[in-house]
């Protein structure tokens, strides 16, 4: 199995980059996607109040032990129970999603290549570059309309932890990326040589 990690900022088009190579690519075999997001740690000694206090833009946010061990188990050829996160109440749901292994895993999140345990596993890493603007007016709208939030605790929270985190961690992690893609999802070029080498990862052995 070969595995993908695309990172990047906050709202820079990591999903929709992910989400069309696994869509391009689907009739030649299938594609997983994995959302780091998906893994943050389940805190429910903690009161709602004190969950939305919690940095969720530091690596140390992130479960990356059961990220390794779901990673190991596709490896081995065994389906896992990806967590589904609720941004809303901060939370682990209830469900999970069940994926069975393929021959290409894509893994998406801010901090894929920051987090040192992640990056090693990479066999292709990807940053999406996105100006710091775009990010921010789309990551507004997002957390109003999908995620329950006010204008203020999104203001808030991203200069408190979005904005510091990004320039500690998301940032100086771009230099370790194989390739690095402006434009996000909009940028067709990128998107199909990427694509390419998909193909070609799926159609050895």
């Amino acid at each position: 199995m070969k595995i993908i990690g695309i990172a990047g900022g906050t709202a820079s088009g990591k999903t929709t980059i992910a989400n069309k190579l696994s869509d391009l690519s689907n009739q030649y075999g299938k594609v997983n996607i994995i959302r780091l997001d998906d893994y943050y740690l389940d805190h429910p000694e903690l009161a709602l109040e004190e969950r939305k206090k919690i940095n969720y833009d530091h690596p140390n946010a992130f479960d990356i032990d059961l990220l390794k061990k779901h990673i190991k188990q596709l490896q081995n050829n065994e389906n896992i129970h990806v967590p589904q996160y609720d941004f809303v109440h901060h939370a682990r749901k209830h469900l999970t999603n069940e994926i069975s292994p393929s021959k290409v895993l894509i893994i998406e999140g801010i901090l894929v290549l920051a987090i040192e345990e992640v990056c090693d596993l990479l066999d292709i890493k990807l940053f999406v570059d996105t100006p710091d603007d775009i990010r921010f007016i789309r990551r507004l709208n997002r957390d109003v309309h999908k995620r329950n939030r006010t204008l203020d605790n999104v203001v808030g929270q991203y200069l408190d932890t979005v904005r510091p985190m990004h320039k500690i961690f998301v940032e100086p992690s771009k230099a370790k990326a194989d390739l690095i893609i402006p434009e996000g999802g909009h940028n067709s070029i990128a998107i199909e040589m990427v694509f390419k080498t998909i193909i070609d990862l799926l159609n050895k052995n």
